[in-house]
């Protein structure tokens, strides 16, 4: 009997087939979940996969630029654009002091998934820029910090930075460049705009060290950070043959950060060849290396009056006589220049129609060019002076009586005393003829364009500056471009402060005799602190002596305090 109303009660309440378990009605709301997934997740990655992102013509905003691209490209996940995080603001303050959270509340608060989660926020990959403070949408610094910038990455890069108007800086920072992304990240920076002139590549080592092709001839980069790269003095030697050899010179790369690497006295001495033909480097950065005393002195030797090697030698005399020759050919056009103006004067007076008629046509176009530019210079008034002028002389023309021989000859002689002497040749007056003016202006105005050229173009090669000889043997003014060295942290002993101290002597008379202020004075900024050698050594403490009134900022610093506290 007790077993009874247990099946009655239980039969009417049997569960329908497919529902006599709970694990079978979760498995069906599964499998209706999983059903509809596939229809809203699909629908748009099929729309994506349609659109090309070569299609796509970028706005120069890069938060929309960047993420259309990415979505074009098949990315469903990618890195945010957001703003550069400023430096935590100083605590402020605030007119109640008593108000603090408890203890609870602070472990509240810190336990919350919301503080968590911002926490971990600043770990994902970004995009951080700078922008103008002037236009909040124009992108001014590009910083990548710590995610691997790939070859498809590039690709995108190479379509949204050249749309950027005001990039200045890239900064990547451990983004895993190898050889092959390193060549397509240096083909993207010379479609960037021209205000583009600092990049830094740290903590990115690659194994061929190919990073002196950032450093080539036709590149426009003025600072270059290359810290944490384990650049070894192989790496040192392609840097230091970019920076300048006996037939090219890097004109460009005013700052060089090559700070935390493994460079020894074999990469020193090629970087310090490298600064033997170089004028354009002003700061470089070896801290944190393996330089020793060899490696320092060689880096010394460049800051003073060095020895030109033999094929140095040979070099400058190929370069003097260039030079020679050049100026000759110069002379020499100068000279012929009256002369061809004499002959073209003969011919234009001659018996010949066709050459005057030649001459006529020609002389005519340029007064037509002359009177434009000249009447978009001058004002109205005056515009209207030289018109009536021009006017005058075409109704002399049109009355048919030709120049008279005085005329004609009164008209050589002027132009013979122009030519003589200066290659200037003064304006003539309209009402003198046409073919005269225009004549001289036309050679006045070629020579001084070749001659503005010339001086434009032409770069003092550091062979040509004046040497000194002795011995027979022909020494070259140092290096004193460099303004700032670091070599801070390298196994540099007393000997090599020896070899500095003499640099730093030299370039101190050189600028005390020196008496303008134009030109190139030496170092103002050495360290050598934390190497090999007691920090109160005598020749550590002379060279900060002789350093102290060059550097700009310790100098100011010392006439405040003696300002602010008199003795």
């Amino acid at each position: 009997m007790s077993n009874e109303p247990s099946t009655v009660g239980t039969s009417p309440r049997a569960p329908r087939p497919g529902t006599q378990k709970s694990s079978g009605s979760t498995t069906k709301k599964g499998e209706r979940a999983a059903k509809e997934k596939p229809g809203t997740v699909l629908q748009p990655v099929g729309e994506e996969e349609s659109k090309n992102p070569e299609e796509y013509q970028c706005s120069g905003v890069l938060e929309t630029d960047f993420a259309e691209l990415c979505t074009r490209s098949g990315y469903i996940e990618f890195p945010k654009v957001v703003i550069r995080p400023r430096p935590h603001q100083a605590f402020v303050a605030s007119a109640s002091l008593s108000e603090k959270p408890n203890a609870e509340e602070r472990l509240s608060a810190s336990c919350s998934i919301n503080s968590l989660e911002s926490k971990y926020v600043f770990f994902r990959p970004t995009i951080q820029v700078e922008l103008e403070q002037e236009d909040n949408k124009l992108v001014k610094e590009i910083y990548i910090r710590g995610w691997k910038v790939d070859d498809r990455m590039l690709g995108i890069f190479s379509k949204c930075l050249p749309a950027l108007s005001q990039l200045q800086s890239i900064y990547l920072w451990k983004v895993g460049l190898t050889d092959k992304t390193l060549a397509t990240f240096i083909a993207i920076l010379p479609l960037c705009s021209s205000t583009l002139r600092k990049v830094s590549l740290e903590g990115n080592p690659i194994p061929e060290q190919s990073y002196h092709k950032l450093m080539a001839s036709d590149s426009t980069i003025t600072h270059l950070s290359l810290r944490n790269n384990n650049i070894d003095d192989y790496g040192a030697q392609l840097l230091g043959q970019a920076l300048s050899t006996l037939h090219s010179c890097n004109r460009t790369l005013v700052s060089l950060n090559l700070g935390f690497n493994h460079i020894g006295d074999e990469g020193a001495s090629y970087i310090a060849d490298g600064l033997r033909l170089n004028r354009s480097l002003l700061w470089l950065s070896l801290a944190h290396n393996r330089i020793q005393d060899k490696g320092a002195l060689k880096l010394a030797e460049v800051l003073r009056p060095f020895e030109l090697t033999h094929t140095e030698v040979v070099e400058r005399r190929r370069l003097l006589l260039e030079k020679g020759s050049q100026e000759r050919s110069r002379s020499v056009s100068r000279n012929l220049i009256p002369g061809q103006l004499r002959e073209s004067l003969l011919l234009r007076h001659g018996d010949s129609r066709e050459k005057s008629q030649m001459t006529g046509i020609s002389s005519a176009a340029l007064v037509d060019k002359s009177e434009k530019t000249q009447a978009a210079k001058t004002p109205k008034g005056l515009g209207k002076k030289k018109e009536k002028a021009g006017e005058v002389v075409k109704k002399d023309e049109k009355s048919g009586s030709g120049p008279s021989p005085t005329q004609g000859a009164a008209k050589k002689e002027d132009m013979t005393k122009s030519a003589k002497g200066k290659v200037t040749i003064p304006e003539q007056k309209l009402t003198k003829g046409k073919n005269i003016k225009t004549g001289g202006k036309e050679k006045r105005s070629i020579f001084l364009e070749s001659e503005l050229v010339a001086e434009a173009t032409e770069m003092v090669n550091p062979l040509l500056e004046p040497v000194e000889h002795r011995d027979g043997k022909v020494f070259m003014p140092g290096n004193k471009v460099l303004l700032h060295l670091n070599l801070l942290r390298n196994r540099i002993t007393e000997v090599g402060l020896e070899g500095f101290l003499t640099a730093v002597r030299y370039q101190v008379q050189f600028s005390k005799h020196k008496t303008s202020s134009k030109g190139p004075v030496g170092l103002l900024w050495l360290s050598l602190a934390k190497n090999y050698f007691h920090p109160q050594c005598h020749t550590y403490t002379m060279i900060q002596e002789l350093m102290l009134p060059r550097d700009p900022i310790k100098s100011k610093l010392k006439e405040e305090e003696s300002t602010a506290f008199p003795t």
